[in-house]
């Protein structure tokens, strides 16, 4: 029959067995009905989130950089364009999900497709900031965009990138647009148009502060000339695009946009026309000075550099300005070498990175008399007022004499103008100094000289609408003691020392001299101050705006290149009218007298012999030549002219004399202007339409064409008596 406690016990169990089949099919059950619940909230309830968020991944957002503005000339010809470049770029997120062997070997292909080495590549692919990071070689741009390594490729090198994706995985070409040179009459105008270089971190940051979003990590900004100037119209706002992608980072297609701002248009008070008559004259003034022999020096003139400054003597505005030597700005577009950046400040190649229109600074010469008679004839000389003009002039125990020693007796001021008298402005220096006590220790003597340079603006910066521009310098008592406490160091370390083959017997004894006593102003130092030579320096262009003043009766203009800004669909945004900085204030008849003794220069003085034929008549041109001495230099050349209408000054230095070298130039500049030919004077063949620069602006049509302004003329009753 069995044991019935055994029977009990297996029931016991077969029910336990069962509960747990229960509890285990129960535990299934929920976990499915669980895991179903969780599939159908993903599926259904937050199907389309989680579907836009896997998409997401796989868009990529590209910064698109604008267009940056046109510079155009007063006729609206293009001076400074764009073009599309064929860009090489590297996609460093999907270049770091290869391999090193493959990375490599990406590498090595775009090197070779580039002419460039793997480790230069390396060193672009570095984000700024980062460890082993190189200034100026570094990425500055966002850390998820391509990095450009190779700019204004051929376009078959970018062919082959595009038609191979499967040999530049992570390699991208695209065309950007970069800087174009038109060259309008085949000008140059490096140093007044400028260059453009990547956005550096300290900039990027600052902006970030100020809350400017029109620039980024890819921008280029504006270093020099307008392109600096004028940054904020000219680069526009950029703007992005968004691109689905694949695994390999081929472009599906476009998933948005925000489209970029291009930049404004600057209209320049250049003419293009004139710019290059200029330049050439400039460059042939130049050439021709280093072919000529120096009778001083007995060899050729050196003529290192040289600069010419054309400017609306009513207004300020410059219409030329051309320096040498120069340099071809495309040169900057996709990246300059070290080579070529070296070449630019190298000494032996003339520096051409300096603009010697607006940052050289050279003696004045003769072309600072004009001002020195303004300052004498408001201060106790008189139009009647004779004083001879001897061989030389004896102060102290040295004999200052005139140019080749020549004579003129007792002469006026006007004569000693039109001559170039030295000894005869050497006693106009000599006399203030007296006057002011004859004491070389005074610092805060009064000098009449000094004043009136001051008031036609030496010394300071004119205030151009260009960057780095200098200030010159009066050589005045406060500018002499100041030297003299920043060198007496050096000197006196030299003078307390014995004489070394390396010290030549000049050197050594003004190091004596002027460790004793170098603050003191002598009259040899007012003497020199008086016909712009000694330690006084003016650039050109602070030299045609004063005579600038002479022209329209005292006005102190800060010269523009700036007329106007206009927006990309053609409208004028802002004007930049002339800005009025100061006024020289001189009675009516000390202007005439000194206009009318200019106009004596150029008929009967020293530019007369280079203005034989030309039709003074009908265009009147007053000038002023001058051969500037520098110790250890050849003769720096300069000729200062002006008419009713314009300014055009020509420097050469170490160039040789005044009108000898720079005078053909000059009045080449001015037949260009008027439209000369012979004796005859022809409005329509002047290089500016009408002559003078037109008061309207360039008309931009809708279709991006660019017409000249109207040829109605200008009211030119100020110009009566020059034509």
């Amino acid at each position: 029959m069995g044991n019935p406690l055994a029977r009990d016990s297996e029931a016991a169990a077969s029910r336990t067995s069962r509960l747990r089949i229960v509890v285990i099919q129960a535990l299934v059950f929920s976990l499915f009905a669980t895991l179903l619940v969780r599939l159908y909230y993903l599926q259904v309830v937050s199907g389309e989130a989680y579907h836009a968020q896997a998409a997401s991944q796989s868009v990529r957002d590209i910064v698109e950089q604008p267009q940056r503005g046109l510079v155009v000339d007063d006729q609206g010809r293009p001076l400074v364009a764009n073009r599309l470049a064929w860009v090489i770029s590297v996609d460093r997120t999907l270049l770091g999900k290869l391999g090193g062997r493959d990375r490599r070997e990406v590498l090595d292909r775009v090197a070779a497709l580039t002419h460039s080495t793997r480790a230069a590549i390396e060193k672009k692919l570095i984000t700024c900031g980062e460890s082993g990071a190189v200034t100026g070689t570094c990425w500055n741009g966002s850390p998820f965009q391509p990095v450009p390594v190779a700019s204004d490729v051929a376009r078959g090198v970018a062919l082959k990138v595009l038609e191979q994706p499967e040999q530049y995985p992570s390699v991208l070409a695209e065309q950007q647009s970069v800087r174009a040179y038109p060259q309008p009459y085949g000008v140059n105008l490096a140093h007044v148009l400028g260059y453009l270089s990547p956005i550096t971190g300290d900039e990027l940051t600052a902006a970030e502060k100020d809350g400017d979003d029109s620039v980024n990590g890819a921008s280029v900004v504006g270093r020099a000339g307008v392109e600096k100037e004028y940054d904020s119209w000219l680069r526009g706002v950029p703007g992005s695009r968004s691109v689905t992608v694949d695994s390999m980072g081929r472009v599906l297609g476009d998933s948005g946009e925000i489209a970029a701002r291009p930049g404004d248009t600057l209209v320049t008070s250049i003419d293009a026309k004139v710019q290059s008559v200029v330049e050439k004259q400039l460059a042939e003034t130049i050439k021709t000075a280093r072919a000529t022999y120096d009778p001083v020096t007995h060899k050729n003139y050196v003529a290192d550099s040289g600069a010419a400054v054309v400017l609306e003597a009513k207004t300020g505005r410059v219409v030329a300005m051309a320096s040498q030597p120069t340099y071809d700005p495309s040169v900057w577009v996709g990246g300059i070498t070290d080579s070529q950046l070296a070449r630019l400040y190298s000494e032996a190649a003339g520096t051409p990175l300096l603009a010697r229109a607006t940052q050289g600074q050279f003696a004045p010469g003769s072309t600072w008399k004009p001002f020195m008679t303004a300052g004498a004839l408001t201060h106790g000389f008189s139009e009647n007022t004779l004083l001879n003009c001897s061989n030389s002039f004896r102060v102290g125990n040295r004999d200052f004499k005139n140019y080749e020693s020549e004579a003129f007796g007792m002469i006026t001021f006007a004569r000693a103008l039109e001559v170039s008298c030295n000894t005869f402005f050497y006693r106009v220096g000599y006399h203030f100094w007296q006057q002011s006590g004859g004491n070389a220790d005074d610092v805060n003597a009064e000098d009449p000289l000094v004043d009136e340079a001051k008031t036609f603006g030496f010394g300071q910066r004119t205030g151009i609408d260009l960057p780095g521009e200098a200030s010159g310098r009066i050589a005045d008592r406060k500018w002499k003691l100041a030297y003299y406490k920043s060198m007496k160091s050096y000197y006196c370390g030299i003078a307390h020392k014995p004489q070394t083959d390396d010290t030549s017997d000049f050197v050594y004894q003004f190091a004596r001299e002027f460790c004793v006593d170098g603050y003191a102003y002598r009259a040899g130092d007012a003497a020199n101050f008086a016909i712009g030579q000694g330690d006084t320096l003016v650039t050109p262009l602070q030299l045609a705006r004063a005579y600038a003043a002479l022209s329209n009766g005292g006005t102190l203009y800060a010269p523009r290149v700036g007329k106007a800004i206009v927006g990309s669909d053609g409208k004028v945004i802002e004007r930049i009218p002339p800005k009025k900085v100061g006024s020289v204030d001189l009675p009516a008849d000390t202007l005439a007298y000194i206009d009318n003794a200019l106009q004596g220069v150029t008929r009967e003085g020293t530019m007369s012999w280079r203005m034989i034929g030309f039709p003074l008549d009908q265009v009147a041109i007053r000038s002023k030549t001058g051969s500037a001495e520098v110790y250890g230099k050849q003769s720096t050349s300069w000729v200062a002219s002006y008419s009713k209408d314009y300014v055009v000054v020509m420097m050469v230095s170490q160039g040789g004399t005044g009108s000898g070298t720079s005078g053909p130039a000059v009045r080449k500049i001015w037949e260009s202007l008027y439209g000369i030919d012979g004796e005859s004077v022809d409005p329509k063949r002047s290089a500016i339409p009408g002559t003078l620069e037109p008061e309207r602006l360039p008309t931009f049509a809708a279709d991006g064409t660019i017409l000249p302004p109207s040829t109605e003329p200008r009211d030119q009753s100020t110009r009566k008596g020059d034509n």
